[in-house]
């Protein structure tokens, strides 16, 4: 069983999604070849979310904070080490910014991200997560649709993730914005640390752990997309 059939008995993908993009043309974009499984996963599943938390990039997405050929790849890369020269205690790096290729987003503000290495051999490179571009770092070593099944499963516990992940039957959500929503309306991902100070700062209850309650994600957003 490959991996993909494994992903889509456990997530099942939309009836219909957008024709594939020209492969060749985004990867001449990026200067860089890219997994083959990655190609088969927005082939099938189109722009979405996994468990209404995962977030994969796609090719010329509307909104530019999932465009994997849009700015942001580049502009994670460039911050990642700002963000750890920042810190009171920097930590010490596990993949050198140079070598990573952001793909994912999490409702809660955690990255996920190729590690390029081996260079030119795209099909090996393993997936890492980072959560707001800080530590702690977390590293799979396997492809983007073998995290998937692991996580999704239960086989897989990433430390970032929140503990009630797999309260539900995991489910893939088709992206609002791939449907006519305007991408100007979008805001872009935002580490949850963000939703939580604001909440706490306009008297909800909210834990210091776990997934951010959606009306209180919603309840954010509606005061700052104004």
């Amino acid at each position: 069983m490959t991996a993909l059939t494994a992903l889509t008995g456990l997530c099942p993908p939309p009836a219909a999604v957008r024709p594939s993009p020209d492969w060749l043309r985004v990867e001449s974009m990026l200067g860089k070849g890219l997994p083959q499984d990655y190609k088969e996963l927005v082939t099938a599943y189109g722009p979405g979310q996994f468990s209404g938390f995962i977030t994969l990039y796609q090719p010329h997405a509307p909104s530019e904070w999932t465009d994997l050929t849009g700015p942001m790849p580049a502009r994670l890369r460039g911050q990642i080490e700002e963000v750890r020269r920042a810190a009171r205690r920097p930590w010490r790096l596990p993949h050198s910014p140079e070598d990573l290729l952001a793909m994912g987003v999490t409702d809660n503000g955690d990255h996920l991200f190729w590690v390029t290495r081996p260079a030119g051999t795209p099909d090996e490179w393993p997936v890492a997560v980072s959560e707001a571009l800080g530590a702690p770092w977390f590293t799979y070593d396997g492809s983007l649709t073998e995290f998937l099944v692991s996580v999704l499963s239960g086989t897989t516990s990433v430390p970032v993730f929140p503990e009630d992940l797999l309260d539900h039957a995991p489910v893939f959500t088709p992206s609002a914005l791939a449907s006519g929503t305007s991408a100007a309306d979008a805001l872009p991902p935002v580490s949850t640390r963000v939703i939580r100070d604001w909440a706490n700062a306009h008297g909800y209850d909210l834990p210091d752990r776990g997934r951010v309650p959606i009306e209180i994600a919603e309840a954010w957003r509606r005061a700052n997309s104004r």
